[in-house]
């Protein structure tokens, strides 16, 4: 989606380039934006220039030669027939984009030591740029709101990514001649599909998932009808074939207790177990003028996921528990009298229903009328507690929403590095480390083959356990691992050892930032390497060990098993330390396969290097 040429007055770069900004340092730097179409665009960077011609769209990209990094400000401009643009106060340094979910989200005022680390933020080195959460179903040019770069102050830091800034405060340290900018690009409770560019959705979803989504830019409603076939067959697989929306009588209805989330309707059972599917009913009189016409249908927002009805048919679907709801209804759903509007409503997680108060629903008819919608609901619990399929275009989950609304709009800037922490919402689901390798791939496509990545492998969180077990987030663990492991510029930077059990949004993040920071500047962290059996024992070499292996708090490592060819034969297993080696004896009888560590969601591990830097959690086939 591109600026109309006639509205640009002077050439302009993209929305992730302003005042204040880093230039990224050490790399031939490319500048991208917009004017006219077909005019020569020249750019200018302190004593260095560099020119191109912008395409038959205005779009233009222009490289400079390397730069050396500088905390001395320099000038940026911008210049064609139309006329010039000037950027100023610009460093030269290392540029990083931090994205993620809510753990790459959590604010440096939620973190350790919040009080004493916004005293010492303030850096005029540090640059920093908020991008604001939105999503959308095609590549965007702007961001979802204004966006400005920022110097490191205890304003601009409280709410800013703490293990972002932190990894910045400790490269600061190691190289205090270097400045560092930083893009918060974040989104709590994103699937990792949501950050995928086109060319990934295309490689992970195919041609159809694509079509679907410019569909939904065109037409919402039109991509409504399309997708809820998915939806319905859904339904009638998991409610012994019943048919709600072509007729509501099936479900035992009762009035809402009151215009609230439903985890506040007391008795209901809702308000305790308000994981649920719920359909919830009202019915509005039209009088023929407001029938004659195209209608708007404004639900407010529902919490978690809605599929809504105008008399038994489907007018819109959406995923986003903040996310504002209005469909178009055409004149066909329409009719003089009682008109039955019915929620599918779905809650997946925490709260569940109206988030929205009552005066954001109505119904607008075509002739300008408003018919307010906000009381006399019903509710119908149901006994289904999957989750319904998702659209290609929802918040949470979409298919590259959140790289179009808040990647793409950086445009080809030049990078050092992008830390990456998601996977919670990726937890139990297949081949992560296929999703991983199709981001780092589409980030190299914006921002430069050198661009290195960093992968937080998930904290713990969850369940103690006392015995072997599968876990989705130990598999997802692992797969971060391989997909490190298949890249020859990418880090693993482990946080299992830094989770708090009773909250997924562990609060140490200044340790995260630290070792982030020395992933980035090349220190090799311990990785396993394979395992192997010779006679009665398997030996399991790491790299990256400084010192050698200890376990501490004891004379054994913490979560150790082995397992045959079927995961239920796991058992723990003492391991004793040698060098970079693990090795474990096999009980007689056994004939193990596999060798696993920390795998659980929760696990309690002890084992380190001689520099304190934890083992990652990992799985390996044992070779014989």
């Amino acid at each position: 989606m591109l600026w109309p040429a006639a509205a640009l007055s002077n050439p302009v770069l993209d929305a992730g380039f302003g005042d204040n900004m880093v230039l990224q340092a050490g790399q031939p730097l490319t500048v991208s934006g917009r004017t006219q179409p077909g005019v020569k665009v020249a750019a200018r960077l302190g004593k260095t220039g560099s020119g191109a011609v912008a395409d038959g769209s205005g779009v233009f990209s222009i490289t400079l030669p390397a730069q050396s990094g500088s905390a001395a400000p320099v000038t940026l401009t911008i210049s064609d027939e139309t006329g010039t643009t000037t950027y100023n106060n610009i460093l030269i340094g290392n540029v990083f984009l931090c994205a993620g979910q809510s753990n790459m989200e959590l604010s440096v005022t939620r973190a350790l030591d919040a009080e004493n680390q916004l005293r010492l933020a303030p850096d005029d080195s540090i640059r920093l740029l908020m991008v604001p959460k939105t999503t959308a179903p095609l590549p965007q040019v702007q961001f979802g709101g204004p966006v400005t770069w920022r110097p490191a102050t205890s304003t601009s830091v409280a709410d800013f990514s703490a293990a972002c800034f932190y990894m910045a405060k400790a490269l600061r340290r190691k190289d205090p001649a270097t400045p560092i900018g930083l893009i918060h690009s974040n989104w709590g409770g994103s699937a990792a599909r949501a950050w995928l560019d086109p060319e990934g959705v295309l490689a992970l979803h195919g041609q159809a998932a694509l079509d679907q989504l410019g569909l939904y830019a065109r037409d919402p409603y039109a991509a409504a009808q399309a997708f809820v076939p998915q939806w319905f067959d859904w339904w009638r697989a998991k409610d012994s074939g019943r048919e709600p929306w072509k007729n509501s009588a099936l479900l035992d209805w009762k009035p809402t207790p009151k215009f609230t989330l439903w985890n506040e309707w007391t008795g209901t059972g809702l308000d305790t177990n308000p994981r649920a599917n719920v359909w919830l009913r009202t019915v509005v009189t039209l009088t023929p003028e407001q029938a004659a016409g195209e209608g708007s249908l404004a639900i407010g927002a529902i919490d978690d996921m809605d599929l809504t009805f105008v008399n038994g048919h489907p007018v819109g679907y959406t995923f986003g528990w903040g996310v504002e709801r209005t469909y178009r209804v055409p004149p066909a759903h329409l009719k003089a009298g009682k008109n039955e509007i019915l929620i599918a409503a779905n809650n997946m997680w925490d709260t569940g229903g109206f988030f929205a108060g009552p005066e954001r629903l109505a119904f607008t008819a075509a002739n300008g009328d408003r018919v307010p919608l906000g009381t006399n609901w019903e509710y119908a619990a149901t006994a289904v507690t999957d989750v319904p399929p998702r659209a290609p275009w929802d918040a949470n989950a979409g298919l590259g929403v959140m790289h179009n609304a808040m990647i793409a709009p950086l445009g080809r800037m030049t990078l050092a590095g992008v830390a990456w922490y998601q996977g919670e919402s990726d937890a139990g689901q297949p081949a992560y480390d296929q999703k991983l390798a199709t981001l780092f791939a589409g980030w190299r496509r914006q921002f430069g083959p050198q661009t290195r990545m960093l992968v937080v492998q998930l904290a713990d969180w969850g369940e103690r356990r006392a015995a072997p077990g599968e876990s989705g987030w130990a598999q997802l663990r692992d797969e971060q691992r391989l997909a490190v492991v298949a890249d020859s510029n990418a880090a693993l930077v482990t946080a299992i050892d830094i989770g708090e059990p009773t909250d997924i949004h562990p609060a140490n993040k200044n340790d995260l930032g630290k070792r982030l920071a020395e992933a980035f500047n090349g220190r090799a962290l311990p990785m396993p390497e394979g395992a192997v059996r010779n006679g009665d024992m398997v030996t399991v070499s790491f790299t990256g060990i400084e010192g050698a292996l200890q376990a501490q708090g004891g004379p054994y490592p913490l979560g150790v098993e082995l397992c045959e060819a079927g995961m239920e034969t796991c058992r723990f297993a003492l391991a004793s330390l040698a060098g970079s080696r693990m090795v474990i004896p096999v009980p007689q009888g056994m004939a193990p396969t596999r060798v696993r560590y920390a795998w659980a969601d929760a696990p309690v591990v002890n084992l380190v290097d001689g520099g304190g830097m934890p083992i990652p959690g990992f799985g390996l086939d044992i070779a014989p």
